[in-house]
């Protein structure tokens, strides 16, 4: 079985196949379709042999489907059809649970991942719990606006840093790991790691995703197949009046 791993991103597509040790990588950005990724990945892939695909997905994604369109990509991802596109089982999960998948080592993991936006997700004894709390209320905005990558260029490094450290210190209080990563481009911003915490590599993707298809895995993930439509009621059936004689 060979496995192509995508890690969708706000600025790159980046792959790699089973076997492999080097990434390759397209920009992606706010106008990038589902369709165009797929295009530009295939060709991407080329001279690579794959017949399962891994998809690291920057929204929530449920029953592995994506159900919400990315914030910082262009539309038409939900409904897309993946399997059709690539032409072999895909399966799908938020792009933060994929790096925690990567990087997991057992207990009650948080993953923090700050690149060009905020990723989140929970691994609890083996159990993947991906989490879209980027965007809840804080301060005058949320957590995104405040740590993301264009808050890092807006407000500069030393405002940056003094609101995540602030961010990660709620979310450790709230969620009480035993473990915590902090992930993505712009954690090697930080200055020191606050307790419990550990940087993950980027790269930990491509293990995630591996992972997602090993027949071993060391952790559950969500059901890859479709919910089923609620069973219809049947109206209750009318009783016949009776007559006097």
């Amino acid at each position: 079985m060979n496995v192509l791993v995508i890690d969708v991103g706000g600025s790159h597509v980046k792959i790699m196949v089973t076997g492999q040790k080097e990434e390759r990588r397209i920009d992606s950005g706010p106008g990038m379709t589902a369709a165009q990724m797929v295009q530009g990945v295939r060709a991407l892939a080329k001279g690579w042999k794959f017949d399962r695909v891994s998809i690291g997905y920057p929204g929530v994604v449920v029953r592995n489907r994506p159900t919400t369109e990315p914030h910082n990509l262009g539309k038409g991802w939900v409904g897309f059809d993946y399997e059709r596109g690539f032409g072999c089982p895909v399966r799908i999960v938020n792009d933060a649970a994929m790096q925690a998948l990567g990087g997991y080592k057992g207990g009650k993991l948080l993953f923090l991942g700050f690149g060009t936006g905020l990723g989140t997700t929970m691994i609890v004894d083996d159990v993947l719990v991906p989490m879209e709390l980027a965007h809840l209320p804080y301060r005058k905005a949320t957590f995104e606006d405040y740590v993301g990558e264009a808050a890092l260029q807006h407000n500069g490094k030393k405002k940056w840093r003094k609101h995540v450290y602030d961010v990660i210190a709620r979310l450790v209080a709230a969620l009480e790991p035993e473990d915590v990563i902090l992930g993505g481009g712009n954690a090697r911003n930080l200055s020191e790691l606050p307790p419990k915490c550990r940087f993950g590599a980027n790269t930990n993707a491509f293990p995630g995703g591996f992972r997602l298809w090993a027949d071993k895995a060391a952790t559950k993930t969500p059901a890859t197949t479709t919910a089923k439509a609620p069973a219809k009621r049947r109206a209750p059936a009318k009783r016949a009046r009776k007559t006097r004689k």
